[in-house]
């Protein structure tokens, strides 16, 4: 999250942005940031500075919930260089040939992605945010430091074969939070009898956001050109992340009480869940949770 500025925009909202290669996530959370001039920023789910695509970047208040899109699934479409490993897994990294790619054609690839439809585990690559105690892996990857990891659950949904041509392999993949595309890719190629890395990575899908509903930097400048207004127009309201919370709808006095922090009565549920208020103007104003005792409590709300 960046820290806030008292000069900025009090403006809520999300920009579902086409994140270009070359840039941290952080680069261009920052670039949205003064575009819109708003005092608050922050993105919901990281990507690479070599990887592209949708990236929501959460304004003002709607940081509160991005936490609840973290755990939403993601689409990728990936090319992959078969025949070669990279030390990072991707072509930030030293190149090294391992040998013919001569039975690798489309068939076998096709037979081989559906060992890795499921849940299936996988190590988390040295090249990686994860800690170790407190250093990120990438750091220690960089001075030649190799730390044992312990696999780690993941699931795929489907993996698309697209296409295979002068050794370059093109998927498209659905997967869970918390899966290393460079990762699959390397274990592509070693169940082919081979390697692989992956040459390009883009994300077309986030929860159920779709890349078609992104746009990039530059448009988003253009909009700016003619006036705050116009770019404003593009910012989703901060409860169109939350599509599968049930809403419910509190009269003046609840949304009192709950924006004080106390819990409010309310019946009609039968187990523990979150779900999305509203107050009596209709407007939405955060997260709440259901309990057994016909009450809501407040969790992340906008005060």
């Amino acid at each position: 999250m960046s820290r806030r500025n008292p000069t900025g925009r009090d403006i809520n909202g999300v920009i579902l942005l086409d994140k270009s290669t070359g840039k941290s996530s952080n680069t261009v959370l920052q670039e949205v940031k003064r575009l819109f001039d708003a005092n608050k920023a922050g993105h919901t789910g990281s990507l690479d500075p070599l990887a592209s695509g949708l990236l929501p970047i959460c304004l003002g208040q709607a940081t509160k919930v991005a936490q609840f899109l973290l755990d939403g699934d993601k689409q990728y479409y990936v090319r992959a260089k078969m025949g070669q490993s990279s030390t990072t897994g991707d072509s930030e990294g030293n190149i090294v040939d391992c040998g013919s790619t001569s039975a690798i054609n489309k068939n076998v690839i096709k037979d081989s992605l559906i060992n890795f439809i499921g849940d299936i585990e996988q190590i988390p690559p040295m090249y990686s945010a994860l800690k170790r105690n407190g250093t990120p892996l990438y750091k220690l990857a960089r001075k030649g430091i190799e730390v044992d990891r312990a696999a780690r659950p993941v699931k795929i949904y489907d993996i698309s074969f697209i296409d295979y041509a002068d050794d370059i392999m093109t998927i498209s993949v659905s997967c869970s939070k918390g899966t290393y595309i460079r990762t699959l890719v390397e274990d592509i190629g070693v169940n082919l009898g081979s390697s692989a890395y992956v040459v390009e990575l883009r994300r077309t899908g986030f929860c159920h956001f779709d890349i078609s509903q992104s746009l990039n930097y530059e448009q988003l400048v253009r909009l700016k050109e003619v006036g705050f207004e116009n770019l404003d127009t593009v910012i989703l309201n901060a409860d169109e992340m939350l599509p599968t919370l049930q809403s419910i709808h509190l009269n003046e006095e609840q949304t009192n009480d709950i924006k004080l922090g106390r819990k409010i009565s309310f019946s009609g549920f039968d187990s523990i869940k979150k779900l999305r208020l509203y107050d009596h103007n209709n407007q939405f104003i955060g997260i709440g949770e259901s309990s057994l005792l016909s009450e809501v409590l407040p969790k992340r709300l906008f005060v």
